[in-house]
């Protein structure tokens, strides 16, 4: 399964320039989610959305030899169906945002089996809002689904033949502290560095 991580959003809440590129314990943060997919058994391609809040990241992809997708650089999900479209992705793949450091091939591949078991286009990874709680993270996106408070993790597999149609979703829900710690803020920094060195 190819693999797509996306990288660029302004990351203005973070107030230190480019999100992938800040650095996390002497390496920039995307470079935790590129290794942990390099690793993995289950994905083959991976290539990375940037745009024009991003320049000095795909600066930086492009000196690795990591093959980047330039989008428009309007929204999330915009600058995923645009990327979608130019690579010419028309099978399942996975979704990754460039500020989950803590990902780990073994979770990227526990994810992408359960999707071939399932039965559904979509999958979307979530965290309980306990995780959450445990690793002093607040969560900008809380949903209760069944009486069940989860977050959204940032990572999903998504049908690239339907990527601009609704797609059935299957919810994982996984208590992983790793999947929980999205950075977006400077207190997600400063407990993301805490727990690298653990």
């Amino acid at each position: 399964m190819d693999a797509l991580v996306m990288a660029g959003g302004p990351g203005n809440r973070l107030g230190k320039g480019e999100k992938p590129l800040i650095s996390l314990c002497g390496k920039p943060m995307i470079s935790y989610v590129l290794d942990a997919l390099h690793q993995s058994d289950g994905v083959d391609k991976i290539f990375v959305a940037t745009s024009p809040h991003t320049l000095e990241t795909r600066k930086y992809l492009e000196n690795m030899r990591i093959e980047v997708v330039e989008t428009k650089g309007i929204g999330y999900v915009s600058d995923l169906v645009e990327a979608t479209e130019i690579l010419g992705l028309r099978t399942p793949f996975l979704v990754v945002m460039s500020d989950l450091p803590l990902l780990s091939a073994k979770l990227i591949d526990e994810i992408i089996d359960v999707y071939w078991k399932i039965n559904k286009p979509a999958l979307s990874v979530y965290v309980p809002i306990s995780v959450c709680k445990d690793a002093s993270i607040r969560p900008s996106t809380v949903l209760n689904i069944d009486e069940e408070l989860i977050v959204p993790a940032g990572v999903n597999i998504l049908d690239g033949g339907l990527i601009k149609e609704g797609q059935e979703e299957h919810r994982l829900v996984l208590k992983y502290q790793e999947l929980a710690v999205n950075v977006n803020t400077i207190d997600d920094l400063r407990i993301c560095k805490q727990l690298l060195h653990l």
